[in-house]
């Protein structure tokens, strides 16, 4: 059997990806693909338990480190009972977010680097890639909007940061899209959804072609 391919969508608070991976789903089963869509972090009931310790906002919070280390071991956890049971199923997976969430905020914004993040998903997840990771990109001022029509005074406790903690984050993703041009596909996710998945699928199109 073929195995299916893992694209994962990333970008900061308000860039859309929700909506654009549940639009790619449907492009996808379109065409005959069957496909699996989750999300970062969560995916499987353990990986949901430790979100809620991620984003919930009682207490204190947690440093960089131990938000790595969360992220990592529920990452781990998704990894191991779904989303590679399902690509060795022939199906593709579409996830928003994964390992280079925690490269941008925990590695690059929250200042523990890029190699101590790696180094825990080579652990945790056994160094997993995506095929095709679509970073989409926005202007602050749309960030801002469209975190606060969907929030409103209830953000989580990673996306109530500061303006300056997520353009560090910004500035990250840009950094590994850079390095990582064979991996990464920027989309401008300032237009409306339409034109944003129109260009998504036009990143696809060489993974299409060799579905």
């Amino acid at each position: 059997m073929t195995r299916g391919k893992f694209i994962a969508f990333e970008g900061g608070e308000g860039a859309g990806k929700s909506t654009q991976a549940h639009l790619l789903a449907d492009a996808l089963a379109a065409r005959g693909i069957t496909c699996v869509i989750t999300r970062e972090p969560g995916g499987t009931p353990g990986a949901e338990a430790i979100r809620n310790l991620l984003l919930g906002t009682a207490g204190e919070g947690w440093h960089p480190r131990a938000e790595a280390l969360l992220f990592a071991a529920a990452r781990s956890d998704h990894v191991e009972r779904l989303i590679v049971p399902a690509l060795e199923a022939g199906q593709w997976v579409i996830c928003d977010r994964f390992v280079d969430s925690s490269r941008a905020y925990q590695g690059g914004a929250g200042g523990l680097g890029d190699a101590d993040v790696m180094a825990l998903h080579r652990v945790g997840s056994q160094g997993l890639l995506p095929d095709l990771t679509l970073l989409v990109e926005v202007s602050p001022e749309t960030a801002t909007a469209r975190a606060t029509a969907r929030d409103g005074d209830a953000a989580d406790r990673i996306g109530g940061r500061d303006a300056a903690y997520h353009a560090r984050v910004a500035q990250a993703f840009g950094a590994l899209a850079d390095a990582e041009p064979a991996r990464f596909a920027r989309i401008s996710g300032d237009p409306d959804a339409n034109a944003v998945h129109r260009e998504i699928m036009a990143a696809l199109a060489p993974l299409l072609g060799a579905a």
